[in-house]
């Protein structure tokens, strides 16, 4: 068991100080009490004001992040309104906001894409340009690329495919699975599972790592609750980035992340307990599960957890993800897992999909590190 969590008291003593001036619900759930908002105008520095506590950034982020982290606050450079309703419009609009972190990390990093067909499904195969090492010759990766379960296909999953595909110098194959509106669960687990038995063929299971971010991570978790339904092994080990293995917003961060982005409400791609489940294409491909059900939320069943392979875990303080990250990862080494957690003070959700950043770099060595490590060579 691993945690590395840099750097949390600018965080933890803000936290404290907006529960003392406004206290929220119940811990562990998304109260229904209004949550901390930030000011609608956050300073030029980046500084936002939460329940009248002023956020500067950390000082802990390097001048890169730091200075993205402004630009994200004070600049919303990919703006801050709702979906498009146009599921059309909307993947057309986020794959062009992909293009913004995809074209400068080609440019960093030398790999080649092909489209595969893997078990009647479209995937996207990542190498590097100089091959791949000797050692990884009998390993893979599988991606899947977060986006809501609405977003992302054959985008979102090359910015989360390249950087390790370097990285390590593996190859990385990422599923383009269905997706809402036009899909519901268990749509991308039956699509990842079609994949994952044909690849089987190929690879031992022990020697096959499984990711992805945000709906990706979700999707992950489930994906290994779906294969221990359906009698196949554990991949040999997993990245939960983004990401948990329940519920991706719940505790103190699902109230405090958006308020530290200069964000005035939390956001959610599910809805926090007892709420009526929002009619936008973004709740679509989850909007007929149930809370309890420990296929798609595995933290509902520690027998399920005991059976996790060795998994790693990634988020920033500012992420609303962070407290349900950590928690599932506490709940797997309860369980006596083999959990890795490492948390970047200040970073947003889904921050390595931006390779300039320092933080990113640091992320992308560590996931290496951790899929070398765990992988049977």
């Amino acid at each position: 068991m691993t945690a590395r969590i840099g750097g949390l008291g600018r965080l933890l003593v803000s936290a404290a100080l907006i529960l003392a001036i406004e206290p929220s619900g119940a811990a562990g759930a998304v109260s229904a009490e209004p949550a901390p908002t930030a000011a609608l105008s956050p300073r030029p520095d980046g500084t936002v004001t939460v329940n009248g506590v002023q956020l500067p950034i950390s000082d802990l982020l390097s001048p890169d992040g730091a200075a993205y982290l402004r630009h994200l606050i004070v600049d919303k450079p990919f703006g801050a309104g709702p979906p498009l309703p146009d599921i059309r419009a909307e993947r057309a609009r986020q794959d062009k906001i992909m293009r913004v972190f995809l074209d400068p990390m080609l440019k960093r990093y030398a790999v080649r894409i092909t489209e595969e067909t893997i078990g009647g499904i479209v995937t996207d195969v990542v190498v590097p340009a100089g091959g791949i090492a000797p050692e990884n010759r009998d390993r893979v990766l599988i991606n899947l690329h977060g986006g809501g379960f609405t977003t992302g296909g054959r985008s979102a999953s090359l910015v989360e495919s390249v950087p390790l595909a370097a990285a390590m110098k593996i190859k990385v194959i990422s599923v383009d699975y269905r997706m809402g509106p036009e899909y519901r669960y268990p749509a991308a687990s039956e699509d990842v599972a079609a994949v994952y038995r044909e690849i089987l063929k190929r690879y031992d299971a022990k020697r096959v790592g499984l990711y992805g971010c945000s709906a990706g991570g979700m999707l992950t978790a489930e994906s290994i609750a779906w294969f221990q339904t359906h009698d196949l092994p554990n991949p040999g080990a997993i990245g939960i980035f983004c990401a948990s293995l329940g519920k991706i917003a719940a505790g103190d961060s699902a109230v405090l992340g958006m308020a530290l982005l200069g964000a005035s409400r939390p956001a959610s791609p599910t809805p926090p307990p007892r709420a009526p489940r929002p009619q936008g294409p973004g709740f679509v491909y989850l909007s007929e599960v149930r809370d309890d059900d420990p296929v798609v939320y595995p933290l509902n069943s520690p027998a399920m957890l005991a059976r996790f392979p060795a998994t790693l875990f990634i988020s920033g303080t500012r992420s609303f993800e962070f407290s349900a990250a950590l928690n599932s990862h506490n709940k797997l080494a309860k369980a006596g897992v083999d959990t890795a957690f490492y948390g970047w003070d200040g970073m947003f959700h889904g921050f390595f999909y931006n390779s300039e950043l320092p933080e990113s770099r640091e992320a992308y060595d560590i996931m290496a590190r951790f899929f070398d490590s765990h992988l049977s060579r």
